[in-house]
């Protein structure tokens, strides 16, 4: 049972941290063309895997993506935001997928 409900944290986590990603990506499409906006980048997947390796907690941090700015100091990459969000959508489809398998099985355990 513990192994399940550390799973289920460890999936609850990575969730939120792909929630909070497209968030942010949503916010540099939408300041695309907004004169001195700089694109952010979330990333967790480091910390996740040092937590689950190393004990501790895993954080998500929002970050400049540090990518070369235009003319009007924006550096809103368009189609990179929109491949980063086909990836994200994804991701968020798979680790819900497992969350609710974690649940399914929890369920099945509890109820026969």
């Amino acid at each position: 049972m513990a192994d399940a409900i550390q799973t289920i944290n460890v999936l609850g986590f990575a969730l939120n941290a792909i929630n909070e990603r497209n968030q942010v990506i949503a916010n540099n499409i939408s300041n695309e063309n907004t004169p001195g906006y700089q694109a952010n980048v979330v990333t967790f997947e480091n910390s996740l895997a040092s937590a689950l390796q190393n004990g501790g907690t895993a954080s998500a941090a929002v970050t400049p993506e540090g990518l070369a700015s235009s003319i009007n100091g924006n550096n809103v990459n368009l189609p990179g935001e929109m491949a980063l969000e086909v990836q994200t959508n994804l991701e968020n489809q798979s680790v819900a997928n497992s969350l609710n398998t974690e649940f399914s099985v929890l369920s099945t355990a509890i109820n026969g």
